[in-house]
């Protein structure tokens, strides 16, 4: 018997944009190796696993190479999968139980809000070639416990950002945020997010950044509510709510794909 498998654009509302997630839905708790060889077959940025709790889901994500502790545009996807197929009802909030806690997730028309932890960075010294590895000088180089967060003069300097990934992949970090003001009206900062070492040379929409990111632009536009774009290929929006040690990220998500996993 197979295991139903999803694939579902986070962090937009049209179809081949965003952040492609895989979601595969379990029965039971599944082999880390064989959820290892699955997210690797997918090869999205991350695939997400989940099985039902006691009155929550246990979520775990999976990039190509590896599990990571905390992932926002597969837990978007995740839960508009479980509201998607009857699991869950629409107007009730969906809770997970992860390496990073419980996370909640709630919808409100076609955007979904999630609850996540705040991951702030603290300045710290520059990465010996980083500059070099970006072309660009940064602003301000940070740190928290998952990223590098690196701030550019401009906009135009990230979105155009075409780093050196051998150098970037050997940066101590999970991956590396890299910002900026937005030169667009509509938005607050503009970002791309770079994790070759995790086997992601970039991830299109990284709602984990934005953990950081949040916090970053908030204390520096003396805001509590902001928009972020990351200026990808491909591309999203989110939405930041500062709340104390939390942030409430808002997305939309688009399904493109429902069908069987058969092994």
């Amino acid at each position: 018997m197979g295991h139903e498998l999803h694939v579902v654009d986070a962090f937009t509302g049209h179809p081949f944009r965003g952040n492609p997630a895989g979601v595969c839905i379990l029965d039971e708790p599944a082999d880390p190796s064989w959820m290892q060889q699955v997210a690797a077959e997918l090869n999205h940025s991350e695939t997400a696993f989940l099985h039902p709790g006691s009155g929550s889901w246990n979520l775990r994500w999976f990039t190509p190479a590896q599990e990571v502790e905390l992932c926002g545009h597969a837990t978007l996807a995740a839960a508009f999968v479980l509201w998607e197929t009857g699991r869950e009802q629409p107007g009730s909030p969906v809770s997970f139980e992860t390496l990073s806690g419980t996370l909640t997730a709630r919808r409100d028309g076609e955007w979904i809000y999630l609850d996540f932890p705040a991951e702030p960075a603290g300045e710290t010294e520059p990465v010996p070639g980083l500059d070099r590895a970006l072309g660009a000088t940064p602003v301000f180089v940070g740190r928290n416990r998952f990223d590098l967060l690196v701030e550019l003069p401009a906009a135009a300097d990230v979105c155009d950002c075409e780093p050196d990934m051998a150098a970037l992949a050997a940066v101590p970090a999970r991956g590396i945020i890299v910002t900026a003001p937005s030169d667009l009206p509509a938005f607050d900062f503009v970002s791309r997010f770079f994790a070759p070492a995790l086997g992601v040379e970039e991830d299109p929409v990284t709602g984990s950044a934005h953990c950081c990111l949040g916090p970053y632009w908030g204390e520096k536009l003396h805001k509590t509510e902001l928009s972020g774009f990351q200026c990808s290929l491909r591309g999203g929006t989110v939405r930041v709510t500062l709340n104390g040690d939390r942030v409430i990220l808002g997305g939309h998500a688009v399904q493109v794909f429902s069908g069987q996993l058969l092994v």
